[in-house]
């Protein structure tokens, strides 16, 4: 039975739906910090610096998990991994909620300076098991991507299901917006930053079955034949038993194209992440954007995202035969230019010239982002593709040492504005560094003879 065949299509469309809506809930459980921060550090005294540390060791710590969990996902079953990874970060968020409640038990006091360190203490760790379970979230993806559509129409496929990232963080920013404003003053209403942990993670757990029930692994789980055109050669032949650790060797650790989409993936993210880390409090002081609005602007810039990660992937297989790492060089040039465009906009502007270069970062650079997983996944193939992510993962969430107490520090000594100036600056150096593989195969499959 071809790949063409209707039942395959009917699964190949059921897996890509369920892991579009199933990646979306680990945003939801992840990116509502953004909109509790202005909350924690109202009500809480939580420094900005103190918050940077908070979003670096959870980006860095998860890098290090999508590292584990790409090892992992080349050869666990992904409907399991997925759905209990999921319902892990839901556990870690209700936990966070109730930070000041544990912090209170510890200390024997509501408030004061050990009252306070038990607090950051405890919700620092949380947050960093809660960066630990995210970890089991894209590697599966990733897996069941590779093996339910053949590389010819992966940038497609996998842009589509790249929605996933701003349908998430779009959709979890305007709750938690509303959240803020509405179950108490305007971020600073005591205690309202607490559902924006609660609520996303209901949301997450009843996500977390839904996996769990109607998500399978692999075409042959279901009694369907692998893809045809995906055979993968080595250079050198081994044992079958050796194949696995050969070809990780081969076509990720020692495979210079993806050492290079590791460093320009670095710069993407810390362009994508200082915007959806920092973006409702960068927009509330330094453009005077009220927070509701700023969530509102922040999730239109994940909308914006979606298109430009979908025309990308369409542009690509379309246009560029394949070479998604091309694409991205045009997507970080447009990324540099319409944030230069924001940081030149002075505060007190109409809303509406602050979306549309907020929207045009949000275009470039997550067709950036998509393409990455895209060229990463044809370069190592779909035998070691998880692995691969996983790997890259490190370098795109080791950025958050810089988006996330670097900015944090940056921020509170010398201001948003020097914020600005590094977001471009940063996305300069990533089209630089795509351009070192211009010509660089499109993917690591066996040629056609």
């Amino acid at each position: 039975m071809p790949h063409t065949s209707r039942t395959f299509r009917h699964w190949q469309t059921r897996t890509l739906m369920l892991t579009i809506g199933g990646y979306a809930l680990y945003y939801f459980v992840r990116k509502n910090f953004s909109m509790a921060m202005p909350g924690l550090e109202t009500d809480l005294g939580i420094s900005k610096t103190s918050l940077g540390i908070f979003l670096t060791l959870n980006g860095i710590i998860y890098g290090f998990s999508r590292f584990a969990n790409g090892f992992l996902a080349d050869k666990l079953n992904a409907r399991f991994h997925m759905a209990i990874g999921l319902a892990l970060c839901a556990a870690a968020n209700f936990s966070m909620g109730f930070g000041v409640d544990i912090a209170s038990w510890i200390t024997g006091a509501p408030s004061g300076l050990d009252f306070s360190n038990a607090l950051v203490l405890f919700m620092g760790i949380t947050w960093l098991v809660c960066g630990v379970m995210q970890g089991a979230g894209y590697p599966p993806c990733v897996r069941l991507l590779t093996h339910w559509v053949p590389p010819g129409n992966l940038a497609t496929k996998m842009a589509i299901w790249n929605t996933s990232h701003s349908i998430g963080a779009g959709l979890v920013i305007i709750l938690c917006g509303y959240i803020m404003k509405h179950m108490g003053a305007e971020g600073t209403g005591y205690g309202a930053w607490r559902w924006c942990f609660w609520i996303p993670a209901g949301i997450a757990l009843a996500g977390s079955v839904v996996l769990l029930v109607f998500l399978r692994d692999t075409p042959s789980s279901v009694g369907l034949p692998e893809l045809e055109g995906t055979t993968v050669k080595l250079k050198k032949a081994v044992d079958k038993s050796k194949e696995y650790r050969a070809l990780l060797r081969e076509k990720v650790f020692f495979n210079p194209v993806i050492w290079i989409i590791s460093g320009a993936k670095y710069c993407v993210y810390v362009v994508r992440m200082s915007i959806l880390d920092w973006g409702p409090m960068l927009l509330q002081q330094s453009k005077g954007v009220s927070l509701v609005n700023a969530g509102w602007l922040v999730a239109l810039f994940e909308v914006t995202g979606i298109v430009g990660m979908v025309l990308a992937g369409w542009a690509t297989d379309r246009y560029l035969k394949g070479y998604a790492h091309r694409t991205c060089v045009f997507c970080m040039a447009g990324a540099a230019l319409f944030a230069f465009v924001f940081w030149q906009i002075p505060s007190g502007s109409p809303a509406w010239m602050l979306l549309a270069a907020l929207c045009g970062v949000g275009f470039f650079i997550y067709g950036a982002q998509t393409l990455i997983t895209i060229a990463v996944s044809n370069q190592a193939t779909k035998k070691v593709a998880a692995s691969a992510a996983g790997f890259t993962g490190i370098f795109g969430y080791g950025s958050t040492a810089v988006s996330g107490i670097g900015f944090g520090f940056v921020a509170e000594r010398y201001g948003w504005n020097s914020i600005h100036i590094a977001i471009v600056v940063t996305a300069l150096i990533g089209m630089g560094i795509f351009l070192l593989i211009w010509r660089a195969k499109p993917h690591g499959y066996e040629e056609k003879a």
